[in-house]
């Protein structure tokens, strides 16, 4: 080890890497400098003219730094899915995105190893309302989190799936485009996460390269001719880095995509040894970001389209009066289909509705599209996801509290409401939606769920 904490034996291994220097790594390594930025949700918020906010992330269309990193934990804005708290250089998949796929088209995308969701909240920022978007956790006990953050982000296009990569097998030349933010040895995020130092080794870096490649050799298949690929780490290993573009052009019919990229955002160009792939590397001293790679690809092989085979529902329709019941409370009402699963309401954008029984046939489905609520005794009985929601009717009842009272809210406390409204009733703070109450007689009833509840005093 060197006096700085860093391996050095990585830091041998960078030596002969585009754009590395040791010393500049070392330093940046040791300022304690911490960069904190956001992602606003354009869907819910406008962006605010805040003293907090110093300046705009250059590629990404919502990102700003911030000047400080408040306790976001104690912010409203946060749970209510104003915005997300994402790592600068990995907004990058936007420009990434944009160039490499028409967005205005309906797409079928996979973000395969999605929790906690910051490039699955991002992409579906980007895509258009008739897209569908797959975001994909393997790891059990992630994926909560995962369908946690794509609730709060509010979109009825998305489905949250929890499977092993091999699984998308069963969808041959289904996607359009697959994002695969590989598991990896973590060097990228030293300054933010000073455990990564200790955990690093030569043998995890070899550990990762042979995990990446398996899954991108089982999450292929499922990709469509035309189709792109986008892979990324935060490593600086070329093991897992430049190694992997290799690796993907032997394995695969594909073309390495290059990126236009300003000067001004010193993103480092790179290529690989054997085939000159095309990557992007993040240097923390050379601009306001951490460790980060990617690079893109366009698969040549396979066909172009994916026919949907399946003829089984798996889905209950909603009889008439129910369908009626359940459509006063959101809008998009043309556009969105209703159907019932063990008694309770979904809503998901019709044109999605044979693929949602497709990815029924073949993948674990954790949530899909909008869960509205039950209906019981003809009345709906609202759940969590459509007070967050961006389809949720404007005319439901709401009310806006301090932030105290959204804090106490959070907690699940008692919240004292002057309100002459009685039954549900929608909480906001600085007009975003928190969730749903129901105020009776004498009380007012707390629906906030349990296990989202702010614990932090």
């Amino acid at each position: 080890m060197v006096n700085s904490g860093l391996p050095e034996k990585l830091l041998q291994s960078l030596n002969k890497v585009k754009g590395f220097d040791e010393k500049s790594f070392i330093q940046v390594h040791g300022s304690g400098e911490q960069i904190t930025s956001i992602r606003f949700n354009p869907r819910k918020s406008l962006i605010p003219d805040s003293p907090l906010l110093i300046g705009k992330v250059p590629w990404s269309s919502y990102g700003y730094y911030l000047a400080q990193r408040p306790s976001f934990t104690l912010d409203p804005l946060l749970h209510a899915g104003a915005y997300y708290v994402q790592e600068a250089s990995s907004m990058f998949v936007e420009e990434v995105l944009r160039q490499t796929v028409d967005l205005k088209k309906p797409l079928r995308i996979l973000d395969l190893c999605a929790a906690p969701g910051g490039k699955s909240t991002l992409i579906q920022s980007l895509i258009s309302k008739d897209s569908l978007l797959v975001t994909n956790e393997v790891i059990k006990s992630r994926v909560g989190i995962l369908t946690e953050n794509m609730t709060k982000w509010g979109a009825e296009n998305v489905v949250v799936t929890n499977n092993d990569p091999h699984d998308f097998c069963r969808l041959p030349y289904y996607f359009d485009a697959i994002i695969v933010d590989a598991p990896c040895s973590g060097s990228g995020l030293f300054r933010r996460d000073h455990d990564a130092i200790n955990e690093w080794s030569e043998e995890n870096v070899i550990l990762c390269n042979q995990r990446q490649q398996r899954i991108l050799a089982d999450v292929m298949p499922s990709l469509k001719q035309n189709g792109v690929l986008i892979y990324s780490t935060c490593s600086y290993s070329k093991e897992e880095d430049e190694d992997i573009l290799d690796w993907i052009t032997k394995q695969f019919e594909v073309d390495s995509l290059p990126l236009r990229v300003d000067e001004n955002w010193n993103i480092i160009e790179t290529f690989s040894d054997l085939s000159n792939g095309y990557g992007y590397r993040f240097y923390p001293y050379k601009l306001k970001g951490e460790g980060f790679f990617i690079a893109a690809f366009r698969k040549k092989g396979g066909i172009d389209s994916y026919i949907l085979k399946t003829t089984k529902t798996y889905f209950e329709r909603l009889n008439r009066k129910e369908e009626a019941i359940a459509r006063k409370w959101i809008t998009d009402n043309d556009e969105n289909t209703f159907f019932k699963k063990d008694d309770r309401v979904f809503t998901i954008r019709s044109n999605s509705m044979n693929d949602l029984n497709l990815l029924q046939s073949s993948l674990y489905i954790k949530k899909a599209g909008i869960l509205i609520g039950k209906i019981i005794k003809d009345e709906l009985v609202p759940e969590h996801e459509l007070a967050l929601s961006t389809i949720i009717n404007e005319g439901v009842n709401s009310i806006e509290l301090s932030k105290e009272d959204a804090l106490k809210y959070l907690r699940k406390e008692e919240i004292s409401i002057d309100t002459n409204s009685k039954g549900w009733c929608i909480v906001k703070y600085q007009d975003q939606n928190l969730g749903w109450v129901k105020i009776l007689q004498n009380r007012i009833n707390n629906y906030y769920p349990s296990e989202w509840r702010i614990r932090k005093t």
